[in-house]
């Protein structure tokens, strides 16, 4: 198999489950966060979404492809930021 057929470009699903590891990881390092769980976790999700960011400006990736990639999942971590932050002010 030439490199020229393998795919560039990750599914949806494999996408998706990338998304759910790393959230799970990133719940485990807010359990033991030093700040409370809330506000470990707002920080952890904003830096993902910075990362994410950075991910999608290094290989190139269209913001507004078919196939899920690391935009997306910059947005979902800044929307879960969103949720997060307006929890942890409101409790």
């Amino acid at each position: 198999m030439n490199t020229k057929q393998l795919p560039r470009q990750l599914q949806s699903v494999q996408v998706m489950v990338r998304f759910g590891f790393r959230l799970a990881i990133m719940i485990g390092f807010a359990v033991f966060a030093g700040t409370g769980f809330g506000r470990g976790l707002v920080t952890l999700l904003w830096m993902s979404a910075v990362i994410c960011a950075l991910a999608g400006l290094f290989k190139r990736e269209m913001p507004f492809a078919a196939n899920l990639n690391h935009w997306d999942e910059m947005t979902a971590y800044v929307a879960l930021c969103a949720l997060g932050t307006g929890l942890v002010q409101h409790i």
